[in-house]
């Protein structure tokens, strides 16, 4: 039973390891600004519908690799990853039942908190912007918000992951 608990765990790691290389792969100068946050997207997705697989933990690993391959201080990019997926944890029992469109529509808060977060850190440091830009990812995250939710199940159910 344990070694069937445990089957097609890499589905999840892969699927997280995919997100890492969207969140830092190459983009056209006028997209940089809006790429969504591809990383908090699918660690809000494991932690919705796995919340036994998909915890914090993965959250701050995946945030300490997003750190490294952009060139961010450690830690940068944990922290507002673990205050996503803590907020998705502690909230996930009511996004279960939530349409798409509303799990959309608190993403977006989820999403924002976790920006504003990440510019607190980047104010810390020094490196704040001068404009609210910063918060355009947001939007854009939960427009595709949907689609990613129906990627991932599909990935999911035709996986057999549980």
């Amino acid at each position: 039973m344990i070694n069937g608990r445990l089957n097609n765990g890499w589905v999840i790691w892969l699927s997280l390891l995919v997100a890492l290389l969207l969140s830092v792969a190459p983009m056209p100068q006028s997209f940089g600004l809006a790429r969504p946050l591809w990383l908090g997207m699918f660690i809000a997705y494991w932690a919705i519908a796995l919340p036994h697989r998909g915890g914090m933990g993965a959250a701050f690993f995946f945030g300490l690799m997003l750190d490294v391959l952009s060139g961010t201080l450690l830690g940068q990019n944990g922290l507002p990853l673990i205050l996503i997926t803590f907020l998705v944890l502690s909230l996930q029992q009511r996004l279960r039942m939530f349409p798409l469109l509303q799990q959309s529509l608190v993403l977006l808060v989820l999403l924002g908190l976790g920006q504003l977060v990440h510019l607190w850190l980047n104010t810390l440091t020094g490196n704040r912007p001068p404009t609210l830009l910063f918060l355009v990812p947001v939007p854009v995250s939960a427009l595709l918000w949907p689609w990613v939710f129906v990627a991932l199940e599909w990935a999911r159910r035709r996986f057999n992951v549980y």
